[in-house]
């Protein structure tokens, strides 16, 4: 079993961008930093989407500018395109998280084009990015099902994969975007990806929609992945997904992970206090359990 995990805190895009109440620039800067204060290091912002399509994503650079700097924090920006790239790098994101999907229907419906057609977006994209020397992950959303079309071959991913990585990239991370995967799914995929790239960063991005996210995150540590995404709260969802729930919780996952004795750097006391204040900014309760449940053994005040 690894010794550490690296923990991207998505909240901030992936957990915000389906909420109904439109989340001000300055609660988003301060979920940002209160994730920043738990111990996060890499957080995907924002993404650089059309804002008539994503709406809550409008104020993207303007989030960004408001950022600190200059503080050992990666901030990532998603793109699907070259445009949403050429965004990202203008309003200084760290990295640029750059989405493919693993089915045409859904690829056409979440970034309005087939999926062969943003690969070779992708060309382009890493290309300018070795020019602008930005770091860059590729997400393969609906790599364990599509939400259109079912079932989603092994192959398929694996070969979506290797086509991107053929460009460079950083990391690539498979998304079960719709939250459909089983943890042998999870393993069979990472290790069919891996057999494929060796020596390849993989990254695992869960949603908990039936309740089997969490599972398959020690599925994924199991597989030798090193880097999981998760919101804080457990809120999220895709907009071009029919039911799809939140990710899994960041302060679940990492009471998971800190009782197997795999570091993280996480501070769960402050990341459910961060949770906890999420909930008054989105007017609801968040999913996650550990915020209602507790700490185990419970923090004893000194």
């Amino acid at each position: 079993m690894v010794a550490k995990i690296e923990i991207v805190e998505v909240s901030p895009r992936d957990g915000l961008q389906n909420e109904a109440v439109q989340v001000s620039t300055a609660d988003k800067v301060e979920l940002i930093n209160r994730a920043i204060a738990a111990g996060a290091r890499r957080i995907e912002v924002t993404s650089f989407v059309n804002p008539k399509r994503v709406p809550q994503m409008a104020d993207a650079e303007a989030v960004l500018a408001a950022l600190p700097k200059d503080n050992g924090v990666s901030y990532i920006g998603l793109a699907l395109n070259g445009r949403g790239f050429d965004r990202a790098l203008a309003a200084g994101a760290s990295e640029v998280n750059y989405v493919l999907v693993a089915s045409d229907t859904f690829s056409q419906r979440n970034s309005g084009a087939p999926t062969l057609e943003t690969l070779a977006g992708w060309a382009e994209v890493a290309a300018a990015a070795r020019a602008a020397k930005v770091a860059t992950s590729i997400t393969i959303g609906a790599s364990f099902g599509c939400p259109f079309e079912g079932e989603v071959p092994v192959v398929r991913v694996v070969e979506i994969a290797r086509r991107a990585a053929e460009h460079g990239t950083d990391e690539i991370a498979l998304a079960d975007t719709i939250g459909v995967a089983s943890p042998t799914d999870v393993v069979e995929r990472f290790n069919a990806v891996a057999a494929a790239l060796p020596g390849i960063r993989l990254r695992a991005h869960f949603h908990n929609t039936r309740n089997t996210g969490i599972a398959n995150a020690y599925a994924a540590v199991t597989a030798g992945v090193t880097v999981l995404d998760s919101s804080l709260g457990g809120i999220g969802g895709c907009p071009f997904a029919p039911a799809a729930t939140g990710n899994i919780p960041t302060e679940d996952l990492v009471y998971m992970l800190d009782r197997m004795k795999i570091e993280t750097g996480i501070d769960l006391p402050a990341a459910i206090g961060a949770a906890k204040w999420l909930e008054g900014v989105i007017g609801r309760p968040n999913p996650a359990m550990l915020g209602r449940a507790g700490i185990f053994p419970p923090v004893r005040p000194t």
